[in-house]
């Protein structure tokens, strides 16, 4: 027989066993914000670190425009609604979201269209085939109706919690305000040639920031209304709104881990980032005043080859036989360089000159 002592009533609960359930409520709590990836953990989102509060945020901007350009995002976009929702949700302002869908082929449009029918604040613009980055956002920008333009990636690695924090660096009078991944959840490869790429930038441009190409900005309605993005100068905007005199700052800002799909960026971005700054240092410094571009490599090389010809000219006054040297074509290949070099940038001048107007100039007040 069970000696009577051994009886449990089945109405009583075992201590042991609701310490052991409460520990791992205890731990079910301490893994919210987390994912599962091939065994590891993987954190998405802290809430306890977004901007969260309970009164209401002022801005001295009567409407936002969220600017997000997409390509095969289709996982992403309706958890991305979601969470704009609820981070805009304490701003006075109101706010519209410009969904650009860059020629996406998953069902992406299918996704924005749906948001757009139950929320009229969401919209979209989709392009016949894929145009780029660059295009997307000036086709956003062009669009845009607030006075404060905010761009983020539909990929859910740019947290829409910043957005108040970039909006208040622009009430404090800048015109442009950067997001800084200051810990990125990017691989090792893309992470540190990102790096050097902003280090090269920030030596060239003079502008100290760290993150040129954050998808998180802030911008008032004037810089996107004076900006030209193409190409693939979605880059180096900070660069291209500082030549034409606007001021620019940054903030540090959370960066995700991706959650959906794959980085569409390739090892090609590496080498077409040091064509991309040539374009932005031409583009910024001499696209009104080519000869001082032009004319200055034409001079070097004319006057190098004239140095060489004078060399070689008193050789030939000595008696040295020319037949054989290499330094001859040399020079005369420099001076012929020089010539149509200098004559590029003479024809670069009339060419400004003929298509000047107005509308070169950004005016900050007029009376």
């Amino acid at each position: 027989m069970t000696p009577e002592n051994s009886f449990r009533p089945p109405d009583k609960i075992n201590p042991a066993a609701q310490n052991k359930g409460e520990q791992q409520k205890r731990t079910d709590n301490r893994n919210f914000g987390f994912r599962r990836n091939s065994g590891k953990r993987r954190r998405y989102y802290n809430k306890q670190q977004r901007f969260e509060t309970t009164d209401r945020v002022k801005t001295s901007f009567k409407k936002i425009s969220l600017v997000i350009p997409l390509f095969n995002e289709e996982e992403s976009v309706v958890p991305l609604s979601h969470e704009i929702r609820k981070a805009l949700s304490k701003l006075e302002s109101d706010y519209e979201v410009l969904f650009i869908d860059d020629g996406s082929r998953d069902e992406s449009l299918k996704r924005i269209k749906e948001i757009g029918r139950t929320d009229h604040r969401f919209k979209f613009i989709s392009f016949q085939k894929n145009f780029g980055k660059s295009a997307a956002l000036q086709i956003g920008f062009k669009n845009a109706t607030g006075d404060a333009v905010v761009t983020l990636d539909a990929d859910l690695q740019d947290d829409p919690y910043e957005v108040p924090n970039l909006l208040k660096k622009l009430d404090e009078g800048y015109d442009l305000c950067s997001g800084w991944k200051k810990k990125r959840q990017d691989p090792f490869i893309k992470k540190y040639s990102s790096k050097f790429f902003n280090f090269v930038t920030r030596i060239i441009s003079g502008i100290k920031i760290h993150d040129f190409n954050c998808g998180l900005k802030a911008y008032r309605k004037e810089v996107v209304k004076n900006l030209k993005v193409y190409g693939e100068l979605h880059r180096y905007i900070p660069v291209l709104a500082k030549w034409e005199g606007f001021s620019v700052t940054e903030v540090p800002v959370q960066h995700h881990p991706r959650r959906y799909g794959k980085t569409k960026y390739g090892i090609s971005r590496f080498f077409k980032g040091f064509i991309d700054l040539l374009t932005v240092i031409f583009v910024t410094r001499y696209i009104k005043r080519p000869m001082h571009f032009f004319g200055f490599l034409g001079i070097i090389a004319f006057f190098i080859g004239f140095i060489v010809l004078g060399y070689l000219t008193v050789l030939w006054i000595q008696g040295v036989p020319l037949s054989n040297r290499p330094m001859l074509f040399l020079g005369m290949l420099l001076i012929i360089v020089g010539a149509q070099l200098f004559a590029v940038g003479l024809l670069g001048e009339v060419i400004v000159h003929n298509t000047m107007d107005d509308k070169e100039y950004v005016i900050k007040e007029k009376s």
